[in-house]
């Protein structure tokens, strides 16, 4: 499939609230999976209809992060073909932790980077960059990135790994770089894809394996580009 197409859709569809379309499905189902990802304990229903209500039923962070995670993607479209710098990223985090609880405590320094260590997982924990490397390891990264001629698939996931190992921010970490991995597939030409919570298990083992078994990863992230690019096609049959 084009995937000009897509970006096109996505980009023309950015200020409508017509539903059945690729924006819309899009939307809902990125921000219903990521953050469920991150433990939300909104259903996909909730989630749909605080995006077509654009209204909260109690307000709490689950919602607000919700709402946010909408605010997110429509920043990302502003900027797919925008290069990527540590002020994006820094932006991203803001606008998904915006108005939370955690926004209104100063120990998640939301707007800068964490202050205190973090890990990913419970069991079988990958260990992060420290808070006084964190600035180092991101300019490296992004160095690296920006020293590729073409990007690849297989590059976007490894700058994902990479970005998740250093988890620069004290939450919102892995929403934030499913939505670079978004964007970066869109501005190259890729086919983009939505981690679904039904695999989350097999994301969290092609993460913490990566270095192992680079494949196991990148074959379930090519599952979900698979899934996304069906559903894009039906939409757009629909829509004709």
């Amino acid at each position: 499939m084009n995937i000009s197409i897509i970006k096109n859709e996505l980009i023309e569809q950015r200020n409508s609230k017509d539903k059945g379309n690729i924006y819309h499905f899009t939307q809902v189902i990125f921000a219903y999976n990521s953050n469920k990802i991150e433990g939300s304990k909104l259903s996909e229903e909730a989630t749909k209809e605080i995006f077509e209500m654009d209204s909260y039923t109690t307000k709490n962070d689950d919602e607000i992060e919700t709402k946010n995670h909408f605010k997110l993607f429509d920043y990302m479209i502003d900027n797919i073909d925008e290069e990527l710098t540590k002020e994006m990223i820094i932006k991203m985090n803001v606008l998904l932790k915006n108005d939370t609880s955690d926004s209104l405590d100063p120990k998640y320094n939301v707007g800068g980077f964490k202050t205190t260590p973090n890990i990913i997982g419970l069991v079988n924990v990958i260990d992060t960059s420290s808070p006084e490397d964190v600035e180092k390891d991101l300019n490296n990264l992004l160095d690296w990135y920006k020293s590729l001629k073409i990007i690849t698939l297989e590059d976007i996931i490894e700058f994902h790994v990479r970005f998740e190992t250093i988890h620069p921010f004290s939450d919102g970490n892995g929403r934030v770089g499913r939505m670079i991995m978004f964007k970066e597939c869109l501005k190259n030409n890729i086919m983009p894809f939505i981690i679904l919570d039904y695999h989350k298990d097999f994301y969290m083992r092609g993460l913490k394996e990566y270095k192992k078994d680079p494949l196991f990863l990148i074959d379930t992230i090519k599952t979900e580009q698979d899934i996304f690019e069906k559903v894009c096609e039906d939409l757009l049959e629909f829509d004709l």
